[in-house]
């Protein structure tokens, strides 16, 4: 028995979210249209509404409503600090620990060439304009100790030192109530090469 064209439709658009097979879309489908209809049109009309009224903040790259979103807008920043994250879950992370009161730069991704992700991709025209402002005194690079992150740090770190602007990383090492003996020994030695006098 062939499977109605529309909802073949719905499961295969359901294959675009990360970590979803093919199964798994079916079994999302069949749940949306047995069980939850009134899910199914909240979704519908979320991502409708999402669709048609999200989009970039023109300072900080990330998500939004308006055209600056509402932490550029704060006059309780610290605009002289921009820090560079590759995801707004990267953002929202960083502000959730409350280590950090500047301004940011959401890249939306990592440079990856064999994913065809180059600079254009990750927007790093606007991220030098924003951070030869005159106004950003240091940039300090957030990307994810990934091979790909590693890589995007290193670009647009060598990009701003040829500008004569300050560039910082954030540190690795142990995470905070770790035990030596569970530390794997990557980690462990990037915490000893990158050690502090106290």
């Amino acid at each position: 028995m062939k499977t109605p064209t529309s909802l073949e439709d719905l499961i295969k658009s359901l294959r675009c979210l990360p970590g979803v097979g093919p199964r798994s879309a079916q079994r999302m489908a069949y749940h949306l249209l047995q069980r939850d209809h009134a899910g199914a049109q909240r979704l519908a009309s979320s991502l409708s509404h999402v669709l048609e009224h999200i989009r970039h903040c023109e300072k900080c790259n990330n998500f939004t409503e308006e055209m600056v979103c509402e932490l550029c807008r704060s006059q309780r920043r610290d605009a002289g600090l921009l820090c560079v994250v590759e995801m707004p879950a990267d953002l929202i992370m960083m502000e959730q620990a409350h280590c950090y009161k500047g301004m940011y730069f959401v890249l939306m991704g990592r440079l990856s060439p064999l994913d065809g992700v180059g600079p254009k991709e990750i927007h790093l025209d606007r991220l030098l304009k924003r951070a030869q402002d005159g106004v950003v005194q240091e940039v300090v690079l957030a990307t994810n100790f990934t091979v790909e992150g590693e890589a995007t740090a290193h670009y647009i770190s060598e990009l701003l030192h040829a500008r004569g602007m300050r560039v910082t990383r954030i540190a690795r090492g142990l995470p905070v109530g770790g035990e030596l003996e569970h530390v794997d020994s990557g980690t462990l030695a990037q915490a000893v090469m990158e050690r502090r006098e106290i």
